[in-house]
């Protein structure tokens, strides 16, 4: 039997300021939420927002990025898949936490923590990544020049 792996895409706002620690071997790890609202139409016919809070992790430059760039408010694309824990509270009951390990963070909107749309992610109209190595967070994605886009893998491909 083949493998199965499950991948999730989101974008949404950050519904509190990331809460950055350290592991005893000095890796960053951050803790966001994440507010995703989508628009639909009730059975009444009328428009309705409905909002999915998502828990996402992130480790190392990534993390450290979004402690330093990342506020409330601030829009973010997002790429990880799904772990679900589980733990033992302290009344003896088993409880159960899924949450996104995200292996891309993508900062949109305006960094004072604004929609998407023009300056997206403060550089140069493109959003910004979150773990890049060696680059900041409003610096270009690791394509060629700064106002070209990174190139295309197999893995961009929708198809």
């Amino acid at each position: 039997m083949a493998a199965g792996f499950v991948k999730v895409t989101l974008i949404g706002n950050l519904g509190k300021d990331p809460e950055v620690r350290f592991t005893a071997g000095g890796t960053a790890v951050a803790n966001l939420r994440v507010a995703c609202t989508e628009r639909a139409k009730n059975k009444e016919g009328n428009w309705e927002d409905r909002t999915e809070w998502v828990s996402l992790v992130c480790f190392g430059k990534t993390a450290e990025n979004a402690g330093q760039y990342l506020q409330k408010g601030r829009q973010i694309y997002a790429e990880g898949r799904l772990q679900t824990r589980e733990w033992t509270d302290k009344d003896g009951n088993k409880r159960y936490n899924t949450e996104v390990i995200a292996f891309q963070v993508l900062f949109l909107g305006q960094r004072d923590g604004g929609g998407a749309g023009a300056g997206m992610g403060g550089g140069g109209g493109r959003p910004a990544m979150a773990g890049a190595p060696g680059r900041g967070p409003a610096n270009d994605m690791g394509g060629g020049a700064p106002d070209e886009p990174p190139p295309l893998t197999d893995d961009d491909i929708p198809f």
